[in-house]
């Protein structure tokens, strides 16, 4: 056999082999998730046969983000776009309408148990303006089973044949949030009860605090993006000492300057860094949801002990 039809015959066989190669990822579910948190549900539940575009990466801020021409491609080539919801994205409307999709954009806090928002519709700016309702919702282990669910019937609305199988990944994932909410409760059981008020930058951790007793103080609202005054400081300086609070927390989303200010002004400690709206990076303490949740509860254990 010639050179040239030695290199003919090879040619189609190396065509045959790439044309029999799976070609998953081309069939694989295309997922946008607006924040960190969520995709880690979404990957949780849709596994290997989902491909999921996070908007806004690890430790970074809802509240301030400025969408990219890039976030809208996605969105636009998407087949499911998961979302907080409860004015959680500021953003998300313009962007959704900007880039023309036909995709389904599910609210994941539909159903959830809300608590209301201490926000004075007053203190909200804009796209900050979060309403009626609390939007941190999945600081509630409990919340984050029916975030779960909800991804599970999305990803089942928009993949029938794949639906099985999100339904029992989202079953097994439930398992590890009804483990880990026994944990949390564990853990809190070791912090006698006058040591649990404590500060944070924003009020992102009310559901956490309903969930396993805690009060806490946040001189920031429920938004990042909001500045508080000096009187507002003020007030949260004379609270701090009439109720004793027991320690400041950072929060890996927020300006540290103020609680900073407030901790040289009260002489409190600084607690360490809580995960509120973000997971942290891959090599963090927190780069999962459940890896967030354990981490805030023995933060604030250690700290207030």
């Amino acid at each position: 056999m010639s050179r040239l039809k030695k290199l003919a015959s090879l040619t189609g066989i190396v065509a045959i082999g790439l044309m029999t190669l799976p070609q998953a990822s081309a069939e694989d579910l295309k997922v946008v998730s607006t924040f960190s948190i969520i995709s880690d549900f979404a990957k949780n539940v849709g596994a290997d046969r989902i491909a999921v575009t996070t908007l806004i990466g690890p430790n970074g801020d809802a509240h301030s983000y400025e969408p990219r021409p890039a976030d809208a491609a996605a969105i636009k080539d998407a087949d499911v776009v998961l979302a907080n919801g409860l004015h959680f994205e500021g953003f998300l409307q313009r962007l959704v309408k900007a880039s023309g999709t036909t995709a389904p954009v599910v609210e994941l806090t539909k159903d959830a148990k809300l608590l209301r928002s201490s926000l004075d519709e007053h203190d909200s700016h804009d796209d900050d303006n979060h309403g009626e309702y609390d939007p941190h919702a999945w600081q509630s282990v409990h919340n984050a089973q029916i975030y779960v669910n909800n991804i599970a019937d999305a990803f089942c609305a928009a993949d029938e044949a794949g639906c099985q199988g999100y339904r029992a990944n989202a079953a097994s994932y439930g398992e590890k949030l009804k483990a880990l909410d026994t944990d949390l409760k564990a853990t809190m059981a070791q912090i006698p009860s006058d040591k649990r008020t404590i500060i944070t930058s924003h009020e992102a951790f009310t559901y956490l605090g309903h969930e396993y007793g805690l009060q806490l103080l946040a001189p920031l609202g429920a938004s990042t993006g909001s500045e508080a005054s000096a009187t507002d400081i003020a007030a949260l300086i004379r609270q701090v000492r009439q109720e004793n609070a027991s320690a400041i927390f950072l929060e890996n989303v927020s300006n540290p300057r103020l609680l900073e200010q407030i901790a040289r002004e009260t002489g409190m400690k600084i607690g360490g860094k809580l995960y509120s709206d973000a997971l942290s990076a891959e090599d963090g303490s927190a780069a999962t949801y459940i890896d967030m949740m354990r981490h805030n509860i023995n933060t604030i254990r250690n700290a207030v002990m």
